[in-house]
């Protein structure tokens, strides 16, 4: 598989270099960021941090997983502050949040090397890794395959197989297993995740199951930060928080909330779309059911019937000054979004029937009663009647979700504990 891989690779480059050139040229998106992620400049970058006896080498793919990878990487600093730790990160948006939220834990944070076999070979030459951790996902076979030649140990943490996942790696099982058999420890969020793995042939001494990673991203929010928050919301409204919608969700969402504010005039919708350049979309669509709209962007409140939060970067701020929340991505089908934020913040989490990407926690949060997964807008208009009748139920769902997530304390040290055995 390795030779066959390379082999393609050299005669797919052969043929369409020019064109690749081309492209990368005139597009500024790749222009600034492929060098580096041909190795340009790495040796200047990792001469520059301070000397180490060791160098731990953690790869995330993007926003979702360099989020997930922040409390261990500040358990590993915690815990080996001598060592030098390099983050390498493989999209342009995961580098902006590794710049802004591992500046001062990591020593070096990196774009991450395009899967060609010098270009992994520079990059191991001058990281010189004495230990790899993958976060979830983004497997590549000559990082791991020339990873494992050098004797250099890898490990994968937060670990999770989507049907989807589970269908390509069957079907590919000649490229995956070399790939997954060059880890020392694949270590899984759920039984399920095992088992999966087991199924593609991997030893069950290798797949511990440790807990999800995104248990332990639970936001530190000061009062302070959330004064001009509130500010741009009215007054003494129960705030309803849509996190990350998709399209499809908004027209739910915004009938629901028609239907309901006729009897709880009390209720205020808050819309977060993941893409927030759709906002004039959502401005749009709810013109077009009588309501008004007020931008974040336009820096002030304005009376309006709803509020739409088209920045990034500020929902769990958001979260914190809500009373209800629903989370995007599961009534379509894009696998969810992170219940954790919400549930951090001691209010009610509601959610589609499509969380895939956050299964274990969704499940964990409605066994604790402080989630209520929902299918439809029936379903949500009915439950948001009930918790908006029943003030005292709502705090019992809030403290019961932040609960869930408190409990899971140790999800932390029992990834320390397994990356201990290399170090």
């Amino acid at each position: 598989m390795f030779v066959l891989y390379n082999s393609l690779q050299f005669a797919f480059l052969l043929v369409f270099f020019p064109i690749l050139t081309l492209f990368v040229a005139c597009g500024s998106k790749y222009r600034d960021r492929i060098p580096a992620r041909l190795g340009a400049g790495i040796a200047h970058r990792l001469a520059t941090h301070k000397p180490a006896a060791r160098t731990i080498w953690v790869h995330a793919l993007s926003v979702g997983e360099v989020t997930s990878a922040v409390p261990l990487l500040r358990g590993l600093r915690a815990k080996y502050p001598a060592d030098r730790i390099v983050v390498s990160v493989t999209t342009r948006s995961g580098k902006k949040v590794a710049d802004a939220l591992l500046g001062s834990t990591a020593d070096c944070i990196i774009d991450g090397p395009i899967d060609l076999l010098p270009v992994v070979l520079r990059f191991i030459k001058y990281i010189r890794p004495d230990l790899f951790i993958l976060v979830e996902t983004d497997f590549w076979p000559n990082l791991l395959i020339c990873l494992k030649k050098n004797g250099i140990p890898a490990i994968l943490v937060n670990g999770r197989v989507s049907e989807k996942s589970m269908i390509l790696y069957q079907r590919l099982r000649f490229f995956f297993n070399p790939m997954f058999q060059c880890f020392s420890f694949l270590s899984m969020q759920t039984q399920r995740d095992k088992k999966k793995m087991m199924l593609l042939g991997i030893s069950p001494e290798k797949l511990p199951i440790l807990g999800n990673l995104k248990f332990a991203t639970r936001p530190q929010i000061s009062s302070h930060s959330l004064s001009p928050i509130a500010g741009l919301l009215p007054k003494d409204r129960i705030i309803f928080i849509a996190g990350s919608t998709h399209p499809g969700e908004e027209q739910i969402l915004i009938e629901a909330y028609c239907q309901l504010r006729t009897i709880h005039p009390e209720l205020f919708l808050l819309v977060t779309p993941r893409d927030p350049n759709r906002a004039r979309e959502i401005v749009d669509l709810a013109a077009r059911h009588g309501l008004l709209a007020s931008l974040r962007s336009s820096g002030v409140f304005l009376p309006a019937d709803m509020f739409i939060l088209d920045t990034i970067g500020e929902l769990v701020d958001f979260y914190a000054v809500a009373d209800l929340a629903f989370v995007g991505g599961s009534l379509v089908n894009k696998g969810g979004h992170n219940p954790v934020e919400p549930a951090t913040m001691a209010i009610p989490v509601l959610f589609g029937p499509h969380m895939e990407d956050f299964s274990e926690i969704a499940d964990d949060l409605v066994t604790a009663g402080g989630a209520v997964g929902i299918i439809d807008k029936q379903k949500m208009t009915k439950v948001l009647a009930e918790l908006l009748n029943d003030p005292n139920r709502r705090a019992r769902m809030g403290q019961a979700a932040q609960k869930c997530v408190l409990e899971r304390h140790d999800i932390i040290t029992n990834h320390l504990d397994l990356i201990g055995k290399f170090l």
